[in-house]
Parts: C-alpha cells; sequence; structure tokens
C-alpha cells in the first residue's frame, strides 16, 4: 500500500511541472547512461511523456513510467530550481 502512495506523490511532483525544461538521466543498463535535456509534454494515468530537442533541430518524445523513478532508473532535475523528483521515503 506504501508503494501506491509514493507513485502518486510521483506523479503529482510529475504534473506540476509539466511544461518546464528538465534535465533527464535515464540509466540504460550495462553502465550505460542517457543524459539529455527536453520539456516534460504530458502525463497519463501510468506513464509520462518528454519531448527531447536533439542538436540537429529534431525532436524526439520518449514515454517513461512512474516506477521508473520510484526504482531510481530515471532522474529528473527541474531546471528552474534545481528540484530532483525522485523517491520520496
Amino acid at each position: 500500500m506504501a508503494a501506491k502512495n509514493t507513485l502518486a506523490e510521483i506523479r503529482k511532483n510529475i504534473e506540476s511541472v509539466v511544461g518546464k525544461k528538465i534535465k533527464l538521466k535515464a540509466n540504460r543498463g550495462r553502465r550505460k547512461t542517457f543524459e539529455k535535456e527536453g520539456i516534460i509534454e504530458k502525463t497519463y494515468p501510468n506513464i509520462f511523456v518528454v519531448k527531447i530537442d536533439d542538436k540537429n533541430n529534431s525532436s524526439r518524445r520518449v514515454s517513461y513510467s512512474y516506477t521508473d523513478i520510484l526504482t531510481e532508473t530515471v532522474e529528473i532535475t527541474v531546471k528552474e530550481g534545481q528540484r530532483k523528483i525522485k523517491n520520496v521515503v
């Protein structure tokens, strides 16, 4: 039951920063990490979407689940206040 409340808190935190610039750090396994800047575009009941602008003036969208933040596979830092969204225990 505690995990459900924590996921709800994570979702509320992400919903509060929709449209703001973030720094995304994702673990891809085998010591590979993905670090980019982007904007949280939309939230859904189980996932959220991040729009990432590349150097070539192209953009792509990636989606992650709230459990990725809970398990610390994904870390999001809001650029404005340098606030980090992660598992709050």
